[in-house]
């Protein structure tokens, strides 16, 4: 199967790309704009359909033509469609286009009663058959206050990239001038609404706003995206019964404001109603998208509510680590979904798919507190996180992690899913987010190799150089690594995304990192390889 790449030329003709430093129009100019009014997005690509989606405004619904074609013109339509703009969805659309030709690109548009047409926006088919390349960006943790969308606009200037994974926290549900603060906001990044979000139209608001950034705009309008959402598409630390972030004295129901959560997400992302699924990269990647935050997950532990006022730290961390933590009834996925991964997992080794590819959200890699990590607390930090810092040196020595929120904290359902991929021989690679640092992790169960992970950065989002100051970012990504045998590189205080190039006998991955955020550029301090052969399960940087 071909996997030419369109020439960057054909797109740039096409006014595709444009300059990445346009002027940001005005997020009224945006919100208030009737018409076609944030571009055009494409997801859920198989080998010969493809979802597209736009936003049009008017008085009602609209019923909008759609066409996908071979060429920029639109002089060889292969397919045409219906989609309906209503209120009740925010005034977005969609529909899929089936009975295309596998593995190429394509160019669609959509076109209103009056004549008056979309951006035209380029998508693909994914292969069938022997596929000797694909190549993917990974994408998490883009809080549109922190900065702008240079990783987004990067991605886009790259001619070796089939689609993007999106693993989350794609918005953040906080009001203005809570996270970051008035002191960390970039100019211009001003959020709608002002307060948090808690109804649909709070929800669809910050969309709107989010979708207003050309970066991100361009970034649907070039690739298909592959996306699920993290805790903060609904509220920080979610799980399937509340969340960290939800009161319900302050905040009301939570599950009603998970429900206007997932149709604010529905609407304005280019998705399907499934809470998971899988996508056939030819006989070269099968992609698992999971779901890791509300269909399956149990509550995330709290090592402060455990330990209580008892003056016995370690007895009572000896007990944590023994007890709750080591529980094998607690669950990310839910047991409906972990059947379906090791069935899928088995079913894509059998037809000799090469990789086995996880798109979850939160990092799966062992990470415990280095020794000495409560000296790296700047002097002015609260006496909590003091505290808490102290107690996690403590938590590592008795091997305990430092984030329960990840699979660290549901070591059991860790350790249930790498069995599984043992036992279907997999060649697994996990693909993760939320932390805001960078990881490479060598993943293993019982002593034995059982997958590697690229657990990427933020797109704006701060890490660990907001809060470890006492301490140079490359010496804390030493004593990361001595202190996690697991741990092949760490980053943790740089912006950016990862790429991942797949070939029949490798994978390799690339962490970029972009020089800054608070200024719209793709100037870049350079990357960080690793690289995994298949059958091996080992990462080494290249």
């Amino acid at each position: 199967m071909s996997h030419r790449h369109i020439p960057r030329r054909r797109i740039l003709k096409a006014g595709l790309y444009g300059s990445t430093l346009l002027a940001l129009p005005s997020l009224a100019a945006v919100m208030n704009a009737r018409g076609f009014t944030h571009g055009v997005a494409s997801g859920e690509p198989d080998s010969s359909s493809v979802l597209l989606w736009t936003r049009y405004v008017s008085d009602s619904e609209t019923r909008l033509r759609v066409e996908i074609a071979t060429d920029t013109l639109f002089t060889r339509v292969v397919a045409a469609s219906e989609a309906l703009a209503t209120p009740e969805r925010d005034f977005t659309a969609r529909t899929v286009m089936t009975g295309l030709a596998p593995g190429r690109w394509y160019f669609y548009r959509f076109i209103a009663p009056d004549g008056r047409t979309s951006q035209v926006g380029r998508t693909r088919t994914l292969p069938v058959g022997e596929t000797s390349r694909f190549g993917l960006g990974l994408m998490s943790c883009s809080n549109l206050g922190f900065g702008w969308f240079n990783a987004y606009a990067h991605a886009c200037e790259r001619s070796d990239l089939d689609i993007i994974v999106h693993v989350g926290d794609y918005i953040y549900e906080y009001p203005q001038g809570s996270y970051p603060d008035a002191k960390a906001i970039v100019p211009g990044r001003v959020l709608d609404p002002a307060g948090e979000l808690l109804t649909v139209s709070d929800y669809h608001l910050r969309y709107a706003c989010y979708r207003a950034d050309p970066d991100l705009q361009r970034m649907h309008q070039v690739y298909p995206v592959v996306s699920q959402w993290d805790d903060h598409e609904l509220a920080n630390d979610a799980w399937r019964g509340g969340a960290e972030n939800h009161q319900a004295a302050r905040e009301g129901d939570w599950e009603q404001r998970k429900a206007a959560a997932l149709r604010a997400y529905r609407d304005w992302m280019p998705v399907s109603d499934d809470l998971w699924k899988s996508y056939q990269i030819g006989n070269l990647v099968t992609l698992f998208k999971l779901e890791t935050r509300i269909a399956g997950r149990n509550e995330p532990l709290d090592l402060a509510r455990f330990i209580g006022g008892r003056r016995d730290v370690e007895q009572a961390l000896v007990e944590f680590r023994d007890g709750p933590l080591a529980d094998p009834a607690r669950s990310i996925l839910g047991a409906e979904q972990e059947r379906w991964l090791e069935n899928g997992l088995r079913a894509s080794t059998k037809q000799g798919t090469r990789w086995q590819v996880l798109a979850q959200q939160i990092i799966m890699g062992e990470v415990r507190v280095p020794p000495g990590a409560s000296r790296w607390i700047p002097a002015d930090a609260a006496e909590f996180v003091r505290k808490r810092a102290q107690v996690a040196e403590i938590s590592a020595k008795l091997q305990l992690p430092y984030n329960l929120d990840s699979w660290d904290g549901y070591p059991a359902a860790r350790a249930r899913l790498l069995r599984a991929a043992q036992r279907a021989a997999a060649n697994l690679v996990v693909l993760a987010g939320d932390s805001h640092n960078a990881w490479g992790n060598n993943l293993s169960i019982d002593g034995k190799a059982a997958g590697v992970e690229f657990a990427t950065h933020s797109v704006t989002s701060p890490g660990f150089e907001s809060s470890l100051s006492g301490i140079a970012p490359s010496d804390l990504a030493a004593a990361l690594r001595k202190a996690n045998s697991g741990l092949a590189f760490s980053d943790t205080s740089q912006r950016g995304y990862t790429s991942l190039q797949f070939t029949p006998e490798t994978i390799t991955g690339s962490f970029h990192f972009l020089q800054t955020v608070r200024e719209r550029s793709t100037a870049t301090n350079g990357e960080r390889r690793l690289s995994a052969q298949r059958g091996e399960q080992l990462l080494r940087e290249i």
